[in-house]
């Protein structure tokens, strides 16, 4: 196993070729919430030379999954559903910000478990990060909505 491959899986917990081939890099992965950062190369980039949404929705995927994982780091999370409204073309470095908003009693059981997590993902150049204080989307990125409530599939 490679250095960066050996240093991918330790940061993100796991080894996700796909994000490694992305280049994602993780900044915060830890109570319940995670930051990511992202550099668009040119093969990353649609006919306008921006971002690809494909991209962007992997990057908040990845952001949900790692918020979620984070409070049990030996645990796997797929997504189910997720939807986004795309807000304005991403370009440069993108960070996403995820956080765990609803996380079963117990982890460890013999019933599959539903958890609600949300990202958001903005252009902002990366800084340095040892912590994710608030993972509240953008202000251009929340809903436009005035009684826009987060809502959780879970029962």
């Amino acid at each position: 196993m490679s250095e960066a491959v050996r240093a991918h899986q330790e940061a993100f917990g796991v080894r996700i070729p796909f994000v490694e081939h992305l280049g994602f890099q993780m900044a915060f992965f830890d109570q319940g919430q995670s930051e990511l950062h992202f550099t668009p190369k040119p093969e990353h980039l649609n006919s306008f030379e921006v971002a690809h949404g494909g991209a962007i929705m992997t990057l908040l995927d990845v952001s949900m999954a790692t918020a979620a994982r984070s409070v049990d780091k030996a645990s796997g999370v797929v997504t189910i559903e997720m939807k986004t409204s795309f807000m304005r073309p991403a370009q440069g470095p993108l960070v996403a910000k995820g956080r765990l908003i609803t996380a079963p009693d117990r982890w460890l059981s013999p019933k599959p478990h539903c958890l609600t997590s949300k990202a958001a993902c903005a252009p902002m150049p990366p800084a340095p990060s040892n912590t994710c204080p608030d993972a509240s989307p953008p202000r251009a990125l929340r809903p436009t909505e005035p009684d826009a409530k987060e809502t959780s599939p879970c029962p």
